[in-house]
C-alpha cells in the first residue's frame, strides 16, 4: 500500500504503524473538501495501534475482504470502536477476488458483529464479472470502463436481473432511514416516501447517532467504487 513506508511493512505486505495523509475530494454539491486520512494495521498483532487511532477519528471505513467476510480481528476492531463510539461506514472490498460474496458479508455483519448494516449499493456480478454497482438511493447502475482503469464510469439502468433485489434491499434501507425521524417514519407508513436528498439526510442522521452502518462494495485494486465511497464519507460522516 501507498502509505506502508516502513521496509518490514513492505516485506510483509501489512501495515504495522498507523500512518496519516491528506487527500482532497468534491463531493456531489461540488465542493471541495479535505479529508485526513488513517490507515491502520489490521494485523491481530497491532491492535494496539488501532486503539490508539480510534480515539481520535470523527469517523471510520470498516474494510472488509469480500471473500473472507467479518474476520476474528474485524470482530476485535469492531468492539474497539464501539468503545469509543466513531460512526462508521462499511466498504466490502475485493470484489473482483475470486470467492466474493458480498450478500455472506452483509449476513455476517449481523451474525458475528450484532450489527445493523444499512446496504447502500449492490454489486452487478463478483469474482472476475465484476463490473460496478447499484445505486440504491439513485436507483441506477454505475458500470466501470475497464479500458480506463477504473478513472470513468457510465450511468445505466439496472440490470433487469437486479431491478426486484435492488428494489427489496432500497426498502429496506428506506424503513431504517425513516426510523430516524417520527415525521418521515409517520410519512412513510402514510405512504409518502422520502426524497433522495431526505433519504441521505436521515442515513446521514443514523451513520452520526451510531444506529446502523451504512454498507457499499467494490475493489480497491481495480478502482471500482472507490468514488462513490468518497462521496459516501461527506455525505454520511462527521
Amino acid at each position: 500500500a501507498t502509505m506502508d513506508w516502513m521496509e518490514q511493512e513492505q516485506e510483509r505486505g501489512i501495515t504495522i504503524t498507523s500512518a496519516a495523509t491528506t487527500t482532497f475530494w468534491k463531493g456531489r454539491d461540488g465542493k471541495m473538501r479535505r479529508f485526513n486520512i488513517i490507515d491502520t494495521p489490521g494485523h491481530v498483532d497491532f491492535t494496539i495501534e488501532v486503539e490508539r487511532s480510534l480515539r481520535v477519528l470523527d469517523g471510520a471505513i470498516a474494510l472488509l475482504d469480500a471473500n473472507a467476510g467479518v474476520e476474528p480481528q474485524t470482530e476485535t476492531v469492531w468492539r474497539q470502536a464501539d468503545k469509543y463510539h466513531v460512526p462508521r461506514m462499511i466498504f466490502c472490498n475485493k470484489m473482483d477476488k475470486i470467492g466474493a460474496d458480498f450478500y455472506r458479508s452483509v449476513e455476517m455483519i449481523g451474525s458475528r458483529l450484532g450489527a445493523q448494516a444499512v446496504v447502500m449499493q449492490l454489486p452487478i456480478g463478483a469474482e472476475t464479472e465484476f463490473k460496478g454497482v447499484v445505486d440504491l438511493v439513485e436507483m441506477n447502475a454505475l458500470v466501470w470502463r475497464d479500458e480506463t482503469l477504473g478513472a470513468a464510469w457510465d450511468v445505466v439502468e439496472i440490470p433487469a436481473d437486479l431491478k426486484e433485489k435492488a428494489a427489496q434491499y432500497r426498502e429496506k434501507m428506506i424503513e431504517a432511514a425513516v426510523e430516524m425521524d417520527e415525521t418521515a417514519l409517520e410519512n412513510y407508513l402514510e405512504g409518502n416516501m422520502p426524497s433522495n436528498d431526505e433519504i441521505r439526510a436521515l442515513i446521514r442522521k443514523g451513520t452520526i447517532a451510531v444506529k446502523f452502518f451504512p454498507m457499499f462494495c467494490g475493489s480497491a485494486f481495480k478502482n471500482k467504487g472507490v468514488q462513490p465511497l468518497l462521496d459516501a464519507v461527506v455525505e454520511y460522516l462527521p
